[in-house]
C-alpha cells in the first residue's frame, strides 16, 4: 500500500526513476480498487434501476495523471524514453510488449534519468 501512496504522492512527477516493486504495487492496488469500485457501482445501478456507473469512471479520471507518471518512471528505469508508453495504443501487441518492457530489471547505477532506486532510500 506504501507504493501506491508514494505514487500518488509524485502525482505528476515524470522526471526520475521507478523500480518494478514500485510500478508493479501500484498495478497490483490499482486493480483490486478499481474492481472494488466497478462492484459498488454495480450494486448502485441495480439498486437504483438505471443509475450511471459513475465511481469507477472518476477513479480511473483521478488516476491517469499518476498512472502515466509512474510508467514514464519505470521506463526511465530501463534505461528507455517514456514516449514509449504510448505503444499501449496498439490494440493488443502493444499491451504485451508494454508489460514485457515494464516488467525487464532497470539499469543498474545512476542513469541519465536518475540515480537507481534500488540504492535510494525505500519509502517509510
Amino acid at each position: 500500500m506504501r507504493w501506491y501512496l508514494e505514487v500518488l504522492k509524485k502525482y505528476a512527477v515524470f522526471g526520475g526513476r521507478a523500480g518494478r516493486t514500485e510500478y508493479w504495487m501500484f498495478v497490483l492496488f490499482n486493480m483490486i480498487f478499481t474492481y472494488a469500485l466497478m462492484c459498488i457501482d454495480v450494486v448502485v445501478v441495480v439498486a437504483s434501476r438505471g443509475g450511471v456507473p459513475f465511481l469507477t469512471f472518476l477513479y480511473m479520471f483521478a488516476i491517469f495523471i499518476p498512472s502515466l507518471a509512474v510508467t514514464v518512471r519505470r521506463f526511465h528505469d530501463t534505461g528507455k524514453s517514456g514516449w514509449w508508453s504510448f505503444i499501449s495504443i496498439i490494440p493488443l501487441l502493444g499491451t504485451i510488449v508494454l508489460m514485457v518492457l515494464l516488467a525487464q530489471p532497470g539499469q543498474p547505477g545512476a542513469n541519465k534519468y536518475g540515480p537507481d532506486p534500488k540504492l535510494a532510500p525505500s519509502p517509510a
